[in-house]
């Protein structure tokens, strides 16, 4: 293995999850723009067509946990690399086909179906590419170092939601409402493109993992005990849980959430989302270090408690009409900072429950099961609940609900994972 094979696999492996989340967060914040351009039908109303669009949203999550399938089983076969080039072209090509699709005043009812339907295919790839970003990382990682090498593929996704935030507000301040509304919300998608080519540069040239090598120079052994995997993939959903509800619910919807239920202007809006993906970033990389030292099984016990007890606090300051955009923006870093905390060891924590002939299967089916139950459904539950209820408090009801179940899950880690080789 070259000197250099370790970083180049941590910046290889952790660039495609930047696109990604980068891409996903562009559509989150651009949600009520794209309502109107494409989910607003005739005769319907505006908190209609931002469900609308939160479906399409969450469809796209739902094809995810196909996409760990058939990429995983690909990558447990012929390798990470070869895989993570595969779902990162595609994965581009399908984000940047968004923004030259034809609006619903222009072509009708096609409008929503064709971008529902690049949804749906960015979920299928999407699905392909954490597996095996996360095997990949973790499996170059240092014995000892698996938090910390598992924490980075996180830290780019907080960066990615940073950066589509970023670019956004960016656009929302140079352009007037009008400009944007027309075209300039179609920018965001094409920077997908040369982030996709930058990305197909790094992955050709970077070596496959020493697991996977070694894996394939040992004798066949018996098939992967099925049962064992699939118990593995729902106590895996079970430990993620809250991370999927709180990362979305704190870090995506809450602009929107904001907007059309508190009425809050959308540039502070977007500043608030930008401020709790910062403190998301801030607690990653520390959380992940310190989950190599004390273990996974007490940091995220840690976040999920605070998070059960702090969400409906946090939330009542937000809704608060006397609270200012400095206690709000302290609320959000918070919670931005508590999901940090969940993402920091949770990669390496999911690579620790699964052997490396199922990894890339086994842990991407957890994580976007997860993700496409708590994350892709959080906007359609939150607005869909408060519009059937009226209660601005479901948000954090929500959380507080995966934070129960994720905490007894959590309770099951060894506490020495940690400190094990992957094949252990």
């Amino acid at each position: 293995m070259q000197p250099d094979a370790h970083k180049r696999a941590l910046i290889a492996g952790s660039i495609g999850n930047f696109i990604e989340w980068y891409e996903f967060a562009v559509y989150g914040f651009l949600a009520t723009v794209i309502a109107k351009n494409f989910f607003q039908l005739e005769g319907e109303a505006g908190l209609t067509s931002l469900i609308l669009t939160y479906a399409s949203f969450a469809i796209a999550f739902f094809f995810r946990p196909l996409g760990a399938v058939v990429f995983g089983r690909i990558g447990d076969r012929i390798g990470r690399k070869p895989t993570l080039i595969i779902v990162l072209v595609l994965m581009t090509l399908a984000t940047a086909a968004i923004g030259v699709v034809p609006v619903y005043a222009s072509i009708g009812i096609a409008a929503p179906l064709i971008i529902t339907l690049l949804r749906i295919l960015q979920g299928l790839f999407a699905g392909g590419e954490y597996g095996g970003a996360v095997s990949l990382m973790t499996e170059f990682a240092p014995r000892g170092r698996r938090g910390l090498y598992g924490a980075w593929q996180s830290f780019t996704v907080a960066l990615g939601l940073l950066a589509g935030a970023g670019i956004v507000a960016l656009l929302s301040a140079l352009l007037t409402p009008e400009a944007l509304h027309d075209w300039g919300w179609r920018i965001p998608f094409f920077l997908a493109l040369p982030m996709g080519a930058v990305a197909l540069w790094l992955r050709v040239s970077m070596e496959e993992t020493p697991s996977f090598v070694q894996q394939q120079d040992k004798p066949a052994v018996a098939k992967a005990d099925t049962a064992a995997t699939l118990r593995a993939i729902v106590m895996g959903i079970g430990r993620v849980m809250v991370w999927s509800a709180a990362g979305y619910t704190y870090l995506v919807i809450m602009p929107t959430y904001l907007q059309s239920a508190l009425h809050t202007g959308f540039n502070q809006a977007l500043l608030i989302a930008v401020i709790s993906n910062v403190g998301f970033a801030l607690t990653i990389i520390p959380s992940g270090i310190l989950s190599d030292r004390i273990g996974r099984r007490m940091v995220m016990i840690i976040a999920t408690a605070l998070l059960l007890i702090l969400a409906l606090p946090l939330l009542k300051l937000l809704q608060a009409e006397s609270s200012t955009l400095a206690v709000k923006a302290i609320v959000v870093l918070i919670a931005g900072g508590l999901v940090g905390m969940l993402a920091g060891p949770g990669p390496a924590m999911l690579s620790e429950m699964f052997p490396t002939r199922v990894r890339y299967t086994g842990l991407g089916l957890a994580y976007s099961l997860s993700n496409a139950i708590f994350s892709g459904c959080a906007g359609l539950i939150i607005t869909g609940l408060i519009k059937q209820t009226g209660n601005l408090d479901i948000p954090a009801y929500y959380v507080m609900a995966t934070a129960v179940v994720s905490i007894f899950a959590l309770m099951t880690l060894r506490k020495d994972d940690h400190l094990r080789s992957l094949e252990e």
